[in-house]
């Protein structure tokens, strides 16, 4: 699944172009420190410019998501998000600014981004996921990044990755405290269902809405989301495959738990 070429996007997509991963000579100096990383050096490059990432959600998780995603090379980005940029989005939205208020979340996210990485190949999606377009949005990805702010959202596109044998990074961020795990779809590896089976009922989980939440805890998880999707396109380290990082800013704590398959778990139990 890695670094291959997928069939086409979904038709509703805009900007859709094919990356090239050919290491330039303004490539090579923009991409320098990654380069002289071991891990990655210039086999590595190639394949982050080769490679195409779907993120859904551009607000305070999918904004420092994308930016890094970009800064790092990555070179095709499908943004997913059916919002308008508002005032009350500015505290943790760093893709968005003033000037953008009323305008569609996907539009100023890609601006921002082909400012700072004018090579980058972006594909803009201002719909709401349904069932319907699941698996068109996320068709030919090499990895899926859940930024979203919902359950029913996340339990979506979670299913759809899973059945897809698409890698996903998922992140959940409220008040000071964030999680995050990575789901690779394989053989006694744990599904999204395995550590929560089931949406909690409406009105049960609190929202940022409700309780509010730290800006800088959603950049510090979707940066972190794009540590791991780097990760998983590269294949190397150690992802969170079978872990979920919890993180406390207020008491300053971070820490890891174990995720194991569940053999009753609704999705992946019986494969």
């Amino acid at each position: 699944m890695l670094g291959r070429d997928g069939p086409d996007p979904p038709p509703r997509a805009r900007g859709l172009k094919r990356t090239d991963s050919e290491l330039t000579p303004e490539a090579r100096r923009r991409f320098d420190r990654n380069i002289r990383l071991a891990a990655v050096g210039e086999a590595g490059q190639r394949r982050l410019l080769a490679a195409r990432a779907a993120i859904v959600g551009a607000g305070g998780l999918g904004s420092a998501a994308i930016l890094y995603l970009a800064a790092a090379g990555v070179g095709h980005l499908r943004i997913v998000d059916a919002e308008r940029v508002e005032l009350s989005n500015f505290n943790r939205q760093i893709l968005h600014g003033t000037a953008d208020l009323g305008r569609p979340k996907v539009e100023s996210a890609r601006e921002t981004v082909l400012a700072r990485a004018p090579a980058c190949h972006i594909e803009t999606v201002s719909e709401r996921i349904t069932p319907d377009n699941v698996s068109q949005i996320i068709t030919g990805c090499d990895v899926v990044l859940d930024c979203t702010d919902n359950f029913p959202t996340r339990f979506l596109v979670a299913d759809a990755c899973w059945r897809a044998r698409v890698p996903l990074v998922s992140a959940a961020v409220l008040r000071f405290e964030g999680q995050l795990l990575t789901v690779i779809p394989a053989e006694r590896s744990p599904c999204y269902r395995c550590l929560l089976p089931a949406p909690p009922p409406p009105g049960e989980s609190p929202t940022a809405v409700d309780v509010g939440i730290l800006g800088a805890v959603a950049g510090a998880l979707g940066a972190l989301q794009a540590v791991e999707a780097i990760k998983v396109i590269l294949g190397i380290g150690r992802t969170l495959a079978h872990r979920l990082l919890i993180y406390n800013g207020l008491e300053a704590t971070c820490r890891t738990v174990k995720r194991t398959r569940d053999p009753a778990c609704p999705l992946c139990g019986g494969s």
